[in-house]
């Protein structure tokens, strides 16, 4: 008797019991009851011949190990992975952005900022996980209030180039009396280089010279955060600016 050999390939989800296929799922018990890769699923839409959208999300657990990781994972890695194209791709990478938006929507500021963590916090989500320098402008109100963010400058791996007269001039412009700037390391090392105590004093000069409150520099890194105001840096610019203006 001749053997069949063609290939069984697993069941498609739509033939899934209805209560196991993902979007299903989610639509008769909330977001919560779905694992990660289901949630994936649901983004991915359809597999590919022998796996399905599950198995492709569980790959992509598996491959970049957590949702955050995957958050910072160039798009050329993800299309190594068979069954993501474009659109797929591009699906999951603005999911992600918005998930971590939100992150930082809960923590707008309202109130006064008061501390350094306080606007570490607001800053983290946005900018721990990036492979690139980003460089922000925070704009204060007369409450020391945030009252916008303003990106002064998307870098390269190694760092941004913000322009202090840009900073100056934007401040200015949105009639801010008073900043605060912050950029992240993507190595996740916090310690500030010597190019950053340079750039702050400088900026601390030209704020001084305008008539700008500046208050602080923070450096995002990996769930951690410096700050010069903190490490006395600022006072001592400040300082020094006074002398020399």
């Amino acid at each position: 008797m001749k053997k069949d050999n063609k290939v069984q390939y697993p069941i498609p989800i739509h033939e899934w019991a209805e209560d196991d296929r993902p979007r299903e799922k989610l639509l008769k018990y909330g977001e919560h009851a779905l694992s990660n890769a289901e949630l994936l699923a649901i983004l991915i839409r359809t597999g590919t011949p022998g796996r399905s959208a599950v198995d492709i999300g569980r790959e992509l657990l598996h491959r970049f190990k957590s949702l955050r990781a995957m958050s910072s994972v160039d798009i050329s890695e993800f299309r190594k992975i068979n069954g993501l194209k474009n659109a797929k791709i591009a699906q999951i990478k603005a999911a992600i952005e918005l998930g971590r938006r939100m992150q930082s929507e809960k923590k707008t500021l309202t109130d006064p900022v008061r501390h350094s963590s306080d606007v570490a916090n607001l800053l983290m989500p946005l900018m721990r996980d990036l492979k690139k320098e980003r460089f922000v402008l925070l704009l204060l109100d007369g409450r020391n209030a945030v009252s916008d963010t303003i990106d002064i400058d998307y870098g390269t791996v190694d760092r941004a180039n913000p322009y202090i007269r840009d900073i100056i001039q934007t401040a200015i412009r949105h009639n801010a009396p008073s900043i605060i700037v912050a950029h992240n390391h993507p190595s996740g090392a916090t310690t500030p280089s010597e190019n950053d105590k340079a750039f702050t004093r400088s900026l601390m000069m030209a704020a001084k010279a305008t008539g700008i409150s500046f208050f602080d520099h923070i450096i995002i890194g990996n769930d951690s955060y410096f700050s010069f105001a903190d490490k006395g840096f600022i006072g001592e610019y400040e300082t020094k600016a006074i002398r020399e203006l």
